[in-house]
This record gives C-alpha cells, sequence and structure tokens, in this order.
C-alpha cells in the first residue's frame, strides 16, 4: 500500500523595486527561492515572511522603499530588506527597529540564509527543479541581463559605487550560458544592462572566457557579437560613449544587434560635466553621435539629461537645450536633480531653485517633443517589424527596434484578434503622435 504524502510548501512573499538591474537580482533571489522548493506568495496573508529588493539611488527611491518596508510591517509583520538601500543600513534602522534581516546589493546568500533561520527550507524530494532560464520578472518573451556589478566612476551626484561596489564584470561564458538558456526558454529579445555596460571586461583586463568550449574575450564588441549568433533581437543599455563603441555600431551596422543605443549623458555643457565628474566629458559628444550615425543611418538613440545641478546657470541649460537641438535623439528622458544622501553634488553651492528646475525640465521636454514629432511623421507609411508585448480590447501594444520597453513609447496595433505577446510580424504604420505610432496590417 502506497502513502501519499502531503508536503508543505512555505511560500515567501517579494517585493521589487528600482530600475532593471535591481530586477535582474531579484530574479536571481527568486530563482533560489523556487529551486530550494519555497512557493512564490501573492499576496501579504498567505506570505510566511516577506523580502523587499530596495532602491536607494535618489531621495524619491528611498521613500518608496520605505514605504515598501512599512507596508510589508503592517501587512505581514516579518520582513527581511535587501538591496542598494540594505547598503545604507543606518537609514533603515532610523525608521524600523523590527526587520528580521537587512542586506545589502547582490546579497543572495545572506537573504537565503535569513529565510532559512524564519523558514526552514522545505523538505520534498519529488520537487521540481528550476529552469534553466530561471523566474523572471519580466514577459515571457523579453529578459534583462546584467553583465557586471558595481561602478568604477565618481560621479558627485552618484552613490552607486558606495552601495554597489567597484567594477565587477561577470565571467563571458556563464554571460552566454544564462542568455542561451533564456533563449531556449522562448525569450526573443535580450536586453543588456550593468551601471556602466561600456566598461566591461575593463577589471579582468579582457581575459578571455569560455562558451560552448570556444574561448571568447571579455569585452563589449566580442559579447555582442557572440549574442548576436543566438538569433534573437539583442538591445543595450547604458552605454557610456567611449571610443570603443564604435565597434559596437558596426555590428549594429551588419544587422547583427538592434540598431539601438541608451547613453546616459545626462548633460551637454563642459562645465557642469566637469562638476558632475561624468566619464568621458572632454569628448565631442556631437561629433560622436555624427559618426555613429554616419556609420550606421538607422541608428535610434536614448539619453537621459539632469537639469538644475548645482550651479548650473541659464548659459549652461542653453547649451544643453543647443545640443539636443543639433544632436536631435531620438528618446530622451529628463530628470531635476535632487539631493541625495552621501552625493558629493550635496556640498555643492549654488543649489538652483526648485521653480527653476521645474521650468527647465518643461523647456528641456518641449524640445523634445518637437524632435520626436518630427521623427515619428517620418515613419508614416513605412514598413516596420515589431514584436507585440499586450493585448488590448481595441489595440494590440508592440514595439519596433526603436523602442525599448517600459521606458519608450509604443506602437499600437489595430485589429489585435489571434495575436499574443511575443508574437513578430511587419507591420504598415498608419499615423504618429508625439511618442507613439499607429499601424495595421503590411
Amino acid at each position: 500500500m502506497i502513502t501519499k504524502q502531503n508536503y508543505h510548501s512555505p511560500k515567501i512573499g517579494f517585493i521589487s523595486l528600482g530600475c532593471p538591474k535591481a530586477g535582474s537580482d531579484s530574479e536571481k533571489m527568486l530563482s533560489k527561492i523556487k529551486a530550494e522548493g519555497y512557493e512564490i506568495a501573492q499576496n501579504y496573508h498567505d506570505s510566511e515572511l516577506v523580502i523587499v529588493n530596495t532602491c536607494g539611488f535618489i531621495d524619491s527611491a528611498v521613500e518608496e522603499s520605505l514605504n515598501a518596508i512599512s507596508e510589508a510591517i503592517d501587512n505581514n509583520g516579518k520582513v527581511i530588506v535587501t538591496g542598494c538601500l540594505g547598503e545604507r543600513r543606518e537609514v533603515i534602522e532610523k525608521r524600523f527597529d523590527n526587520l528580521l534581516a537587512i542586506t545589502g546589493s547582490e546579497a543572495y546568500r545572506e537573504v537565503m540564509d535569513a529565510v532559512h533561520t524564519h523558514v526552514p527550507k522545505p523538505v520534498n524530494p519529488h520537487i521540481d527543479l528550476i529552469p534553466p532560464q530561471g523566474v523572471r520578472l519580466t514577459p515571457k518573451h523579453y529578459a534583462y541581463i546584467k553583465i557586471s556589478e558595481g561602478c568604477n566612476h565618481t560621479c558627485t551626484f552618484c552613490i552607486i559605487p558606495s552601495m554597489r561596489g567597484k567594477l565587477v564584470s561577470r565571467p563571458i561564458g556563464e554571460i552566454m550560458q544564462e542568455a542561451e538558456n533564456l533563449v531556449r526558454s522562448g525569450v526573443s529579445e535580450l536586453i543588456i544592462i550593468s551601471q556602466d555596460t561600456s566598461a566591461y571586461g575593463v577589471d579582468i583586463k579582457y581575459r578571455s572566457g569560455f562558451w560552448n568550449g570556444r574561448p571568447i574575450k571579455s569585452d563589449l564588441y566580442h559579447l555582442a557579437k557572440n549574442l548576436s549568433k543566438l538569433g534573437v533581437w539583442v538591445r543595450f543599455h547604458y552605454v557610456y560613449p567611449y571610443p570603443n563603441v564604435d565597434n559596437l555600431i558596426s555590428l549594429m551596422a551588419e544587422g547583427n544587434i538592434l540598431p539601438y543605443i541608451d547613453v546616459p549623458f545626462q548633460h551637454a555643457s563642459p562645465e557642469i560635466l566637469k562638476s558632475m565628474k561624468r566619464p568621458a566629458n572632454a569628448e565631442n559628444n556631437l561629433e560622436r553621435i555624427k559618426g555613429w550615425r554616419k556609420i550606421c543611418p538607422e541608428l535610434v538613440i536614448r539619453s537621459t539629461f539632469i537639469v538644475g545641478f548645482p550651479g548650473e546657470t541659464d548659459e549652461q541649460f542653453e547649451y544643453l537645450v543647443e545640443f539636443l537641438e543639433q544632436a536631435k535623439l531620438d528618446r530622451v528622458g529628463c530628470f531635476m536633480y535632487s539631493n541625495v544622501e552621501g552625493a558629493a553634488a550635496n556640498n555643492i553651492t549654488n543649489q538652483v531653485d526648485s521653480d527653476i528646475k521645474q521650468a527647465r525640465l518643461e523647456r528641456l521636454m518641449k524640445v523634445q517633443k518637437s524632435i520626436s514629432q518630427k521623427k515619428l511623421s517620418d515613419k508614416v507609411n513605412s514598413i516596420q517589424t515589431v514584436i507585440v508585448d499586450e493585448i488590448g480590447d481595441n489595440y494590440a501594444m508592440a514595439r519596433s527596434y526603436a523602442n525599448a520597453p517600459e521606458i519608450d513609447g509604443v506602437i499600437f496595433l489595430e485589429n489585435p484578434e489571434g495575436l499574443e505577446p511575443g508574437d513578430m510580424l511587419d507591420v504598415r504604420i498608419k499615423s504618429s503622435e508625439d511618442y507613439d505610432l499607429y499601424a495595421g496590417p503590411k
């Protein structure tokens, strides 16, 4: 007689905040949790405890993280805090004295040790192994891959290096194996991220690694070239404008990877860039952009800028506006500068008034809106290959190579019947708005 055994799988709640890099950390922790036989709870009530993966980059992110911790405590009571804000333990302990544990970024082992302490690891010999691609927070058809941790720069507005440390590049074979597993699971778009993607391999002097028995040099160009062999879209984010990026643009021109690049310029004024201690602040970024577009005319460039940095004058802001008018970037995000606890820029004199910062943000985005309108109107009647992200009642939301998920505009597809997320198809652009496009059948 066979006796059926009922195995209890404790449920762990998980809250993931912050950027895609933090999301990548969350996926690794979730994969480990699932691999050990725990289940992921969908609400506070069912959770044995709750893990909050925090962000601590700017003041608003810190407040969001603290509020999430507070909500988890109020609704569950047993909370483990990890992530960037965990590196600033004193900020958390000042507000909470009843947490199960506080760990920093990439502290996978410490998080699991805390989970084991408060919710013993389940014993079940029949638990299915975690799939090779791991647990993911993104839709099934695209995924982020983080290729390094930390940063070697000392930008005065940023505290990431103090939280995540110096640059540590992942072994290239490990990255390629993760990418291969994701593609085998059905992913059709890989988005490569890090704090400074262009610097990949600097810390290990670009030494060769191995994938499928073949040596591969650990640098950005060879990583991109090998990822392109997987037969899916490959998109690069957080690429600093170093000279070695020219080789990446060449791969885009050859059709190996998507002709899309996210470059965090942050400003254009030489004086402000120097005050920010931005890398490559002496480079002529306008000339570099022209050079990239000469190599790859289809190139789409996205960037972010900070207005109201301490000491920013009207003339320096106008310099930024003129840069944007000449560069004609395809996608632009803009933020008003705000002090971040621990950042060197807090000590710079001549802080800019909040009303002036708001006015400058609105002015810059008005300029970018005009640029975007013109660029998108030029696409009307063109044929675009798109990937479907979401199905609505009247439209499906899709993206072309020119749109990164979550941060760029979308292409609305009429008559969505029969479409599913992840489908790829060619469509004809029918009309445009400020940041979005509308399309119908080819």
